[in-house]
């Protein structure tokens, strides 16, 4: 599989939200309603400029990230997801995710976005319990998150995916085993769970360093991440990348993508690529984003456009460092030997011999003929090994 023989997979940036989270460190904007139709204009031609600055190209994944994409209505969502059929080849079987809170969702908005193509959504459910949701200053409580996957399946959503947050301060492990078994009761085909950051210039990471909040607690998030293996595992989930779970037949094919090194233009304001060898960023201000594609040439060089504000050609050992680092988050595939020694020409192990014997000693990487990959033990330990890898 190497990074030419594949469909691309597009990440489109939505930078719009009601309510700015406390842990959230995002490019969002709040109180910006007005932009998102110039917004739309503008992401439309940044898709047709890439479109047509390498015309054929195959696409397998759109995501709409954010943000708030579920801010949006169908329509433009529809204008959005017309620009890539025009200017892309879109597999007739392409994921198409978007991003949900769950007070956006119902059953006519949800019926309404199957019809214009979108067959994958992923509500931010964060947490089943009133007061995790509040110190979130999320907009939804967990009443909103039953009705919201109800809506789904009632707008005909048979992909479904919810987020979860641990390791928050004041959680207990019963608080986390009760928003893991609610959570469950809603049955969705895919759950990401994600240990909570404290991000610079968050409200978050400013309450703890002020004696606000207690610090999260390492060994209780470590306590609550095995937890949810065991649980999500006796529950039919198959985990195959360290923090994401699904049944069978449902891993995300768009962070697959990602987590296999492949390409994957980044189109939006604050929006990170990589594709034709390059890995960039786009401005973050949506205003200047706007600005700059209405005043757009046609002619960039791929997958550059006006609103690229950053931007590195990888050489061979930056690619393989990052192929390393992202594909043994897959905790069942890991770093496949033949695939690698397919794309870079020699076998992982003749590269990396004594790092990986190393930790194959400590018991935190598993290596035979044709994988090397993360034991369970490894994937609570996992940053050290690719610290090292760095």
């Amino acid at each position: 599989m190497s990074a030419t023989s594949v469909p691309l997979s597009i990440y489109l940036h939505i930078p719009f939200c009601r309510i700015k989270c406390t842990y959230c460190a995002f490019n969002t904007y709040v109180n910006l309603e007005g932009l998102i139709e110039p917004f739309v204009a503008a992401l439309a031609r940044e898709i047709q400029i890439v479109g047509q600055a390498q015309p054929g190209q195959t696409v397998g994944t759109v995501y709409l990230g954010g943000g708030t994409p579920s801010i949006l209505t169908p329509e433009q969502m529809d204008d959005i997801l017309t620009a890539i059929r025009r200017n892309f080849k879109l597999l007739p079987d392409a994921e198409i995710s978007i991003e949900a809170n769950p007070s956006d969702l119902n059953a006519g908005y949800m019926k309404a976005l199957r019809e214009v193509g979108i067959n994958r959504v992923s509500i931010g459910m964060q947490s089943a319990n009133a007061n995790e949701l509040e110190l979130f200053h999320r907009r939804h409580d967990n009443d909103a998150t039953v009705r919201a996957v109800a809506a789904a399946r009632q707008g005909g959503f048979t992909n479904l995916n919810l987020d979860l947050i641990y390791g928050i301060p004041h959680q207990t492990l019963d608080n986390w085993d009760n928003s893991l078994r609610q959570m469950l009761r809603l049955q969705p085909e895919h759950v990401s769970l994600y240990a909570l950051g404290l991000e610079d210039g968050t409200p978050m990471k400013r309450w703890v360093a002020t004696g606000r909040l207690p610090a999260p607690d390492d060994d209780l998030a470590a306590d609550m991440y095995e937890l949810a293996t065991d649980v999500l595992g006796a529950a039919g989930y198959e985990q195959y990348e360290i923090s994401n779970w699904a049944k069978p037949g449902y891993a995300c094919r768009h962070n697959l993508q990602y987590w296999y090194n492949l390409p994957y233009p980044g189109l939006g304001p604050g929006a990170h690529g990589f594709a034709g060898g390059v890995r960039y960023s786009t401005v973050l201000s949506p205003q200047r984003y706007i600005q700059a594609m209405q005043t757009a040439d046609d002619r960039y060089d791929y997958p550059r456009t006006p609103a690229t504000d950053q931007a590195v050609v990888v050489d061979r050992q930056t690619e393989i460092t990052d192929t390393l680092l992202m594909g043994l988050r897959l905790t069942r595939e890991g770093i496949r030997r033949e695939v690698f020694r397919q794309r870079f020409g020699d076998d992982v192990l003749d590269l990396y011999g004594s790092l990986i014997e190393k930790y194959v000693g400590y018991g935190l990487l598993y290596v035979d003929d044709d994988v090397v990959r993360l034991t369970r033990q490894g994937r609570l330990l996992s940053n050290m090994i690719f610290r090292e890898l760095v």
